[in-house]
């Protein structure tokens, strides 16, 4: 405790398996990070430049990777700055504002992966209704709704946290997530209700609806023509391979809590959001969506001729 400024600090002792690895980790996260600001942004301004990107499923693929960027931003910069520092500390206000950054764009991404779930349930499903259904209105409002249901729900618990005593200064991780319950004297009975609450309406009921309409479109996809499966796997199954891959992370973060894990292999795992998954969701939308596809292609062969 700082009694002068009356700030509390958190030690982040998960950096202390680095050792002298610690520079190597420090090169390869900030080639990381500037790669997924540069991939993200390149992407979000081509849908953003191009009209014929102006749809509702490139329009929910701009919003999640601008969630990406923003996330990235959030946590990149604190994250090298405490690899080169001899001492890892976090003012706890800030801790605050890093869990609640990254439960709430996480919660975000859920619900935009839910939405464009939908968006392809409308177009193969029901391809005549489509322009009534997905219109400009109804996309903003999901947009709007993706961003400020999260941001609302994960603000509770952040804020019944904030004044409750702390019996501990030291975290067994690199950034601030759900590991600093570990910190408190006392369980809250309120915040437990509203962590489960947020998970459930946040995470497993927007999981459960997007394997719903998935289940949907397999089974109209499987009685229609070959081009109609055909249009449901090009455009499916990015959207598929984030979400699983996404959903593996987000259940291994929750599940930490409660297990007992060795520092080392807690360390390897927490890793894994920073490390490949990052670069994960712009080279999948790059790659395997065939219009941004096109648009990169046609960006990169104009700059070798420049």
């Amino acid at each position: 405790m700082d009694d002068k400024l009356n700030v509390t600090y958190i030690t982040l002792v998960g950096y202390a398996e680095m050792g002298k690895y610690r520079y190597l980790f420090v090169f390869i996260m900030f080639t990381v990070y500037i790669l997924n600001i540069c991939f993200n942004f390149t992407i979000v301004s081509l849908i953003w430049i191009h009209k014929n990107l102006h749809e509702p499923m490139y329009v929910f693929i701009a919003a999640l990777l601008l969630n990406s960027i923003v996330y990235n931003t959030a946590m990149y910069p604190k994250l090298l700055i405490n690899f080169l520092s001899e001492q890892q500390i976090i003012s706890y206000s800030a801790c605050l504002l890093q869990c609640f950054v990254y439960y709430f764009l996480s919660a975000s991404d859920f619900l935009l992966l839910s939405a464009m779930a939908y968006d392809r349930y409308v177009s193969i499903c029901k391809p005549l209704q489509y322009p009534t259904i997905m219109r400009k209105t109804i996309v903003s409002i999901i947009l709007g709704l993706a961003w400020l249901v999260p941001a609302c729900q994960i603000a509770v618990p952040i804020i019944l946290s904030a004044n409750m005593k702390l019996c501990k200064l030291t975290l067994n991780a690199i950034f601030c997530n759900n590991s600093i319950y570990s910190l408190y004297c006392v369980s809250s009975r309120e915040r437990s209700i509203f962590d489960v609450f947020a998970l459930v309406n946040l995470a497993l009921l927007p999981l459960l609806f997007i394997f719903f309409t998935y289940t949907r479109i397999l089974i109209i996809s499987y009685r229609s023509c070959r081009e109609v499966r055909t249009k449901a796997a090009q455009t499916c199954l990015p959207h598929l391979i984030v979400l699983i891959c996404f959903s593996c992370l987000c259940a291994y973060d929750v599940i930490i809590i409660q297990l007992d894990l060795e520092s080392e292999l807690h360390l390897i795992m927490t890793l894994q959001a920073f490390l490949y998954y990052p670069l994960f969701n712009p080279i999948i939308y790059g790659l395997k969506m065939k219009e941004i596809s096109k648009h990169l292609k046609r960006l990169f062969c104009q700059t070798k001729v420049i």
